[in-house]
């Protein structure tokens, strides 16, 4: 008994690891990070010309003009981090892409001198044979 039960138990911890975190997309379908603490500020993460893009949404998702709001964006490994240029426009902040795989750190503030919410994205491009996309966007819930 406590065999089967292990056994199972370890059946659906593989499953649920290998399965997608169930992300949100956006109205331009681009992947939903949250940049609050009580989801009136989200970022929609799109690729643009070899380049990430991230706009503001309200809690309607309707696009928020970028004026006083501040994004630092990390990538690289933990041992070697790496802050990526950001450029900033009423339509939202720019900056390369990270390296394959890597972990993609922002962190948001409404003014320079508010506290930094922070959100992560691991940047896998490898698509997602059900839905096509790159697996950093992909809402599908199919596994790998």
């Amino acid at each position: 008994m406590k065999t089967k039960l292990t056994t199972i138990l370890l059946t659906l911890t593989a499953s649920i690891a290998l399965a997608h975190d169930g992300i949100e997309l956006g109205p331009n379908q681009g992947r939903i990070v949250e940049f609050s603490t009580d989801e009136t500020m989200h970022g929609e993460v799109t690729l643009k010309d070899g380049k990430l893009h991230i706009a503001l949404l309200d809690k309607e998702m309707k696009s928020v003009k970028v004026a006083t709001q501040f994004l630092t964006a990390t990538a690289g490994s933990r041992e070697k981090p790496q802050k990526l240029a950001i450029t900033q426009d009423e339509t939202g902040f720019t900056f390369d892409t990270p390296g394959e795989d890597e972990w993609l750190i922002l962190q948001y503030k409404e003014t320079r001198e508010a506290k930094a919410i922070t959100a992560r994205i691991q940047y896998d491009t490898t698509h997602c044979t059900p839905c096509k996309n790159a697996e950093w966007r992909c809402a599908c819930g199919e596994k790998k």
